[in-house]
């Protein structure tokens, strides 16, 4: 479905979307956030992730998310099999959310780490949040406590950061401090200030 107020938003693994979304929020936009969305699905589905990845991926009877991410990003087999059941339920669930925001006629943000990958979000203007390659690999072993080889196994399970580039309708660059990030944020921010004039954003 085509979402008329919709700005899909997406970038690499540890790129800084987490950050430009409550950027965003903070200048007042409604985010859907398909991480989000994916945390809750998961638990509601443990019986049936337990039943793909066994026992072990619990802690406390609980998902261990890390646990989890540790196999789905050792093996392309069982990452496609996580995906296959949790995407369909995502896809449902962000576009129930979608078309609710898409009625009020204001514009709003899709968080959508696999736009690219996933497909079928049609929006007004597809943003990727830019971070080149070593800075996101340095990053995600700061953030995780991983190893660069594990990392980059995480990196590379994602379409190439500088192809998302390419596809971009418009890139926020996130590849130098907090101060710089914002002001690329207020960029993008006016210009969506631009294409609704008619309203107070």
């Amino acid at each position: 479905m085509a979402y008329q107020n919709a700005y899909a938003l997406t970038g690499g693994i540890a790129s800084g979307k987490s950050t430009v979304c409550s950027l965003l929020r903070i200048h007042g936009f409604e985010v859907v956030d398909a991480d989000a969305i994916a945390k809750t699905l998961l638990e509601s589905l443990k019986e049936e992730v337990v039943k793909l990845f066994g026992k072990e991926i619990l802690y406390n009877g609980a998902i261990d998310r890390k646990r989890l991410a540790d196999i789905i990003f050792s093996s392309k087999e069982k990452r496609e099999a996580l995906n296959a059941l949790m995407h369909p339920l995502i896809r449902e669930t962000i576009a129930k959310k979608a078309e609710l925001l898409d009625e009020k006629g204001y514009p709003f943000i899709l968080d959508i780490p696999l736009l690219f990958e996933s497909g079928g979000y049609e929006s007004k203007m597809r943003v990727v949040v830019y971070t080149p390659k070593e800075t996101q690999l340095q990053r995600l072993v700061n953030r995780e406590g991983l190893s660069f080889e594990d990392a980059q196994k995480r990196i590379d399970s994602q379409m190439d950061i500088e192809v998302k580039k390419q596809k971009a309708d418009w890139v926020i660059d996130n590849s130098k401090d907090l101060k710089h990030l914002q002001a690329e944020v207020e960029k993008f921010v006016d210009f969506i200030r631009g294409e609704y004039v008619s309203i107070k954003i």
